[in-house]
């Protein structure tokens, strides 16, 4: 770091310690986002133990999510003031408090405040900075890292859904809570790995000049002996540098292409989280035993490994790397096509392709959110928006599953439930499509009047040069005869 300061920031490493970030990157959305899927294993544990409807019990699922993006700006904020390695370190720490707690639970409100709230806010702490690290470290390659990364999800539940199922299995709900609770506290460990680097690009886009603010005043050199009226103006300053800095932070909220985006965000969100909830409990109520529904959630997370990998892969070739968008309008399309075949899947075998094709598209997705959130506003503001980018998952997901318990109580069965996730995702990702239709046209309409004005320009001249010949001709010829 210290080099660091005297060289004035190094440029992204795009690999050596960056793939150590990697890892602890793997490892946290292993912690949190494959963690926060296997909950919906215990939905039926908590159903028949506090005896309450799907509604009730499937707010539990909910105020993790909620909580997790909710309180993603506080993780960023954290990373920022203080460091990335101090946010993943104690969000580690109340992740895993949560859960041990939870496993002592004398009724579903119980649980809404510990594994809901309190597990939610530690891994709110945990993700987002995590994320950060990975684009800071990473340039040319950085869909690549984020898809090794965020493939922990995928191959978190893989390996956590069967092994979750045998916990409860052997140990009751509260003892797999327990021992999920002492494995959360590795996020501690990955916490340690987060290595903080400077960059120069940080320096190459400094903050623009306010005389209102004094911002570019000239710093005081050691020479300087400051008195007190010197040393109060000089708070004043960095006060108000300070506020600016906090402003030049979240400028990019007015951005119309984050704007479109964020709604595209909000519609995905209020879609996703609906199949991870319901699969489970679906399979049960067609008749797939336990076992076999578990397996259908580890099925699902090994192909999203595969999703996360080689979408990740593909959109850093040069030939799809200006093609980015198009291939995230495209996977969360066909997610949200994927959707409305389900109700018509009564089998362990029928509910295989599902698994398998939902669990891909919805790896392809989730790994490429960071990359094109950071082609819309820089690495240098990425921290910032990805906890914007995740605060505004935060309503839906809280929002969304109950909405499908209530459809699924009201209608007995879980087609509506199914529809309105697919039919969300669908919208999302023609929002996205519309808008970059609009522009298309827009951009090629300006192309041609640009053209059109530039040969009337060319055609102009050309009169002016053949009537000032003629002209000449016409002065010339007298004086010959």
């Amino acid at each position: 770091m210290a080099q660091e300061k005297k060289k004035g920031g190094v440029l992204p490493p795009d690999g050596g310690w960056g793939w150590m970030i990697v890892a602890g990157c793997f490892v946290v959305t292993v912690c949190t986002r494959a963690v926060t899927r296997c909950i919906s294993i215990f939905f039926v544990e908590f159903q028949m133990h506090f005896a309450r409807d799907y509604s009730g019990t499937a707010w539990i699922h909910s105020l993790v999510d909620c909580t997790t993006m909710l309180c993603a700006p506080l993780g960023s904020l954290i990373g920022n003031r203080l460091s990335c390695r101090i946010a993943v370190i104690l969000g580690g720490f109340l992740a895993s408090i949560g859960l041990v707690l939870s496993s002592f639970a004398t009724s579903l409100e119980y649980l809404y405040l510990t594994l809901g709230l309190l597990t939610g806010l530690g891994f709110a702490l945990c993700y987002t900075p995590a994320i950060a690290m990975v684009g800071i470290y990473f340039c040319e390659r950085k869909a690549l890292a984020y898809g090794i990364a965020m493939s922990g999800s995928g191959i978190g539940t893989f390996i956590l859904a069967p092994v979750v199922q045998l916990l409860i299995e052997h140990y009751s709900w509260r003892g797999a809570l327990l021992i999920l609770g002492g494995f959360v506290s590795n996020l501690c460990v990955c916490g340690a790995l987060l290595r903080p680097i400077i960059l120069k690009e940080e320096e190459a886009c400094p903050l623009p000049v306010d005389s209102e603010c004094e911002y570019g005043v000239k710093p005081p050199t050691v020479n300087d002996v400051p008195t007190g009226k010197a040393v109060v103006e000089k708070l004043e300053v960095d006060a108000k540098q300070r506020c600016l800095q906090s402003m030049q932070e979240y400028h990019f909220l007015l951005m119309p292409d984050f704007l479109v985006l964020a709604g595209s965000f909000l519609l995905l969100a209020s879609g996703c989280s609906l199949p991870f909830v319901y699969l489970v409990p679906y399979a049960l109520d067609v008749g797939v035993g336990h076992q076999h529904a578990a397996f259908l959630m580890s099925i699902l997370g090994v192909i999203d490994i595969v999703g996360n990998i080689t979408f990740g892969w593909l959109t850093d070739r040069r030939c799809l790397k200006k093609y980015r968008n198009i291939c995230y309008m495209f996977a969360v399309g066909m997610e949200g096509l994927c959707c409305f075949f389900i109700p018509l899947l009564h089998t362990f075998v029928l509910l295989v392709p599902f698994s398998v094709l939902y669990g891909y598209f919805d790896g392809a997705y989730v790994a490429l959110i960071p990359v094109v959130t950071s082609d819309v506003v820089g690495t240098t503001y990425l921290s910032s928006a990805l906890g914007v980018v995740y605060f505004l998952h935060a309503v839906p997901y809280l929002v969304s599953p109950p909405i499908g318990g209530w459809l699924v109580d009201t209608t007995g069965t879980y087609t509506a439930t199914f529809f309105l996730s697919g039919f969300a995702l669908i919208s999302s990702s023609l929002l996205l499509f519309s808008v970059a239709v609009i522009r298309r046209c827009q951009r090629n309409q300006k192309n041609s009047l640009s053209k059109d004005s530039k040969l009337v320009s060319c055609e102009g001249k050309q009169v002016d040069y053949y009537t000032s010949k003629r002209k000449d001709l016409m002065i010339i010829i007298p004086t010959t005869s």
